[in-house]
C-alpha cells in the first residue's frame, strides 16, 4: 500500500488520501479499548495517514485527550505530520443527551481553549462547527474562527452538514478549507447541490460515515444485537425492515468485491475514493484490524465497468430509512 495525498480545497492543507475519524473510540459505538484504539492512531500514522478528526464532544473531552496521548506518544516525525481536524458547538448534558449548538463567537474562542489544551497541541489544523447555530450567523462563528487564525490557535477554517447557502455565506467571510459531510454508496445526498457548490469555490470534502455506521462494511450480521449506547440501535437504517432491505445491498455489493478479489468496505472506500480528487474519506476504524483493511482500499482501482456495475447493484437512494432519527435530520443545515 503506498499512501497518497490530496489536498482540502485551494486553501487547505495536503493531506492523506484516507484520514481517521477517531469519535467511535469514544463515544457512540459501545465500548473501545483504550490502548487498542492509541494503538490504532499509531498504526495509521506509521501507514502514512495524516489527518485525525475529533470532536469536542466525542467521550465530552474523552477523543481529545486519547489524541492528545497518541500524539505525545508518537514518534517524533509521525507527531509532526500529523493534522488535527476539531467539531467544536454541540452541547450536552450530564446523561450525554445533545441539547442544541452554540456559534457565538465568545463560544468559539472558548472551545477552542479546551480543545488546544485536551490535544496538547499549539494549534488546531482544521476547525468547524459540527451544526450550524439556527441563532448565530454563519458570518459570526467563521469570523471568530478566522479570529483564531490570526492569533496562530487555528490554521483554517472548516464547515460540517451545512447546505449550499451557508457555504457561500462562509466563504464569503473566509477562505474556507473544506466542508465535512457524510458522503457513501448509500449516502448520495451532496451530489445535487452541495458538490457542485463546493467544487465551484474550492472547497474540499472530508467525506464522513464512508461505510455507513459499519452497514456497508460487510461486516455487520442481520442479526446483531446493538447497546442501548450504541448510536444505530436508534438509527432508521438499522431497524427492523430498512435493515434487511440495506443488508440485502450489501449482499449484491459483496459479489461486485469477490470477483475483484477485495472486501466489501475496500470496495466501498474505493468508490468514494473515486468521486474525485477533492474528496478524503474519513475511515472510522477503532481496531488496527479494520484500519489494515480500510487502508488496503488505496490498492483497489474500479474501473468504468466496475463502477457500472456498482451504480447497478446499489443505485442513488437505494438505502431505506433516513441516516439520522428525524429530529436530527430536522436540524440538519445541509437537508434543508
Amino acid at each position: 500500500m503506498t499512501m497518497r495525498t490530496r489536498t482540502l480545497g485551494t486553501t487547505g492543507p495536503q493531506v492523506s488520501a484516507l484520514g481517521l475519524g477517531c469519535m467511535g473510540m469514544s463515544a457512540l459505538y459501545g465500548d473501545a479499548d483504550r490502548a487498542e484504539s492509541i494503538a490504532t492512531v499509531h498504526a495509521a500514522l506509521d501507514a502514512g495517514v495524516t489527518l485525525l478528526d475529533t470532536g469536542d464532544f466525542y467521550g465530552m473531552g474523552h477523543n481529545e485527550l486519547l489524541i492528545g496521548e497518541a500524539l505525545r506518544t508518537a514518534p517524533a516525525a509521525h507527531r509532526e505530520k500529523a493534522l488535527v481536524s476539531v467539531k467544536f458547538g454541540a452541547l450536552r448534558d450530564p446523561e450525554g443527551n445533545w441539547v442544541g449548538h452554540d456559534g457565538r463567537p465568545a463560544a468559539v474562542k472558548n472551545f477552542a481553549a479546551y480543545s488546544l489544551q485536551r490535544l496538547g497541541v499549539d494549534h488546531i489544523d482544521v476547525y468547524r462547527i459540527a451544526r450550524l447555530d439556527p441563532d448565530v450567523p454563519i458570518e459570526e462563528t467563521v469570523g471568530a474562527i478566522a479570529e483564531l487564525i490570526e492569533k496562530g490557535y487555528v490554521r483554517h477554517v472548516g464547515l460540517s452538514e451545512v447546505g449550499a447557502d451557508t457555504i457561500r455565506r462562509a466563504a464569503a467571510t473566509a477562505p474556507v478549507a473544506d466542508l465535512q459531510i457524510e458522503y457513501s454508496l448509500i449516502s448520495r445526498g451532496i451530489e445535487e447541490e452541495i458538490l457542485p457548490v463546493t467544487r465551484e469555490l474550492g472547497i474540499g470534502i472530508t467525506a464522513y460515515g464512508v461505510l455507513s455506521r459499519g452497514l456497508i462494511s460487510g461486516h455487520f450480521s442481520r442479526d446483531r444485537q446493538l447497546g442501548a449506547g450504541d448510536f444505530r440501535a436508534h438509527s432508521p437504517r438499522f431497524q427492523g425492515e430498512n435493515l434487511q432491505h440495506n443488508l440485502d445491498l450489501v449482499e449484491a455489493l459483496r459479489k461486485i468485491a469477490g470477483q475483484k478479489g477485495v472486501t466489501v468496505a475496500q470496495t466501498a472506500i474505493a468508490w468514494v475514493l473515486s468521486r474525485g480528487e477533492d474528496i478524503v474519506p474519513l475511515v472510522g476504524a477503532r481496531t488496527r484490524e479494520r484500519l489494515a483493511e480500510s487502508l488496503g482500499a488505496l490498492d483497489v482501482t474500479l474501473d468504468e465497468a466496475d463502477l457500472a456495475a456498482i451504480e447497478e447493484a446499489v443505485p442513488a437512494d437505494a438505502a431505506a430509512g433516513e441516516r439520522y432519527p428525524s429530529q436530527q435530520m430536522a436540524s440538519l443545515d445541509s437537508e434543508r
